[in-house]
């Protein structure tokens, strides 16, 4: 009877390689090869800085960890105690009692599955990639050694499909792509290891809009990031996130709302286990099942010759380059972008904050927005730059950062937000431009 089960295994895994490519059983099955002279992604190789966490490990599995709740989802308390467990089929669910309103309750939203949430996770995500019902619940049951029924997945896209904007996408996506050759993945050992995913079938289908043709040159960068990115300069250069310099905000509106970015953040990290895998989860569900996402970990950089010819020729206002200059040392900052949207005729810069309403990373997204330009030729006017957690999101324009209105006379004209927004504008600004031990102001309307 064993010997029966390992060869059946092994046929299952042989023919797994073979849809796959040949590639290893713990890799990916959305990336493809890349140059042979460049850092390319095989999730199984060696890499300078440690492999790459496995799908067990993003979602906990390997060690058998349960969710932690943060509050209580009827009263949002967060006075709550650990309440026993409850042991399912594939699982075992935390339960916490809550001391405000006495009810029990889990860490997940989603309940009453006879599957983890991670493996419907898993198993929609490999669907959206272009692989076949079957061939999902084959990949799904090689690396988690669970059978999930091809009828169980479909049910699951549809039931879930609100979180999967990319369903309307994907029979015309396959038509110029196969599930193999429609996502580029690499690796890159930047100090640490950052996974690059980008998304062919999804920008080739997003160009085809007339507003979108525009930003061929951002496919073309993107294009050229597995072969051609530079990679000393991330070993040479300063962080981004580290820089000091801060821009002013005179004249910078914030518009908070709530988007599809919440929505799925929302879904997908409560069924992550530990807070460091949480960028990677979120990037592989976004990479493969929202419409818009084309990109996530894109590296740029920036030198002191772009930062030169942004202030002398187009006047921006480029936060400590005067100082930087008197040091009389190279200047070269770089940093990789969270995740790259294409949608609505501009370019959205976003960065993942797991508390974002606490934080204010205005320096460090407009940095990513006038390296970006740089590097791709596209005026600054494109972008628009957001953070996001599971809650709240937040947005504002780079341009308005660096170039300030030179007033002609008159009286200055407030700015005034259209009502059906329902936006929130700090004025002016001052929770942005408070000292950083008190930048904890919510952004409401006034």
């Amino acid at each position: 009877m064993f010997e029966k089960l390992r060869n059946a295994k092994l046929r299952v895994l042989g023919w797994l390689r073979r849809i796959t490519g040949g590639r290893g059983e713990r890799e990916i099955s959305e990336s493809r090869d890349t140059d042979a002279d460049t850092p390319r992604d095989t999730e199984n190789a060696v890499e300078p800085l440690g492999q790459a966490p496995t799908p067990r490990e993003v979602w906990g599995q390997a060690q058998g960890q349960a969710p932690a709740a943060e509050s209580c989802p009827y009263c949002a308390s967060k006075q709550f105690v650990r309440r026993g467990t409850r042991k399912k089929k594939l699982e075992i669910a935390q339960l916490y009692l809550c001391r405000a309103c006495g009810k029990t309750f889990t860490a997940q939203s989603v309940k009453g599955r006879r599957y983890p949430l991670y493996l419907i996770i898993e198993s929609v995500q490999y669907y959206y990639l272009g692989y076949s019902l079957t061939q999902s619940s084959a990949i799904v049951r090689a690396k988690f050694g669970v059978a999930i029924p091809p009828a169980t997945i479909s049910d699951w896209t549809r039931e879930f499909a609100a979180f999967c904007p990319y369903t309307r996408l994907r029979e015309f996506a396959l038509k110029r792509f196969s599930a193999k050759d429609a996502v580029v993945v690499t690796s890159m050992a930047h100090r640490q290891t950052y996974r690059f995913r980008y998304h062919r079938a999804k920008i080739s289908l997003i160009l085809d809009d007339f507003k979108h043709r525009k930003f061929e040159r951002l496919r073309d960068y993107l294009e050229s990031v597995s072969a051609e990115t530079p990679h000393h300069y991330f070993q040479e250069g300063d962080r981004i996130s580290e820089t000091k310099a801060r821009f002013s905000y005179e004249g910078v509106y914030l518009r908070a709302k709530e988007n599809y970015a919440t929505r799925i953040a929302h879904f997908v990290l409560q069924a992550v286990k530990e807070n460091k895998f949480r960028h990677e989860a979120l990037q592989r569900f976004m990479i493969a099942t929202d419409s818009v996402t084309v990109a996530t970990e894109v590296p740029v950089y920036i030198t002191g010759e772009d930062m030169e010819h942004l202030q002398r020729a187009l006047g921006f206002e480029i936060a400590g380059f005067d100082d930087w200059k008197k040091d009389k040392r190279r200047i070269l900052i770089t940093g990789h972008i969270d995740f790259l949207q294409v949608r609505n005729g501009q370019v959205h810069i976003m960065d993942y904050k797991p508390h974002a309403e606490k934080e204010r990373p205005i320096e460090q997204l407009t940095w990513y927005a006038l390296a970006l330009s740089r590097l791709t030729g596209l005026r600054l006017y494109e972008f628009v730059c957001a953070w996001f957690d599971d809650t709240h999101y937040f947005e504002f324009y780079p341009l308005h950062v660096v170039m300030k209105k030179t007033k002609r006379g008159g009286k200055a004209r407030k700015k005034k937000w259209n009502a059906e927004l329902k936006v929130g504008v700090a004025r002016p600004l001052e929770e942005v431009t408070a000292p950083p031990g008190k930048r904890r102001a919510t952004i409401l309307p006034p």
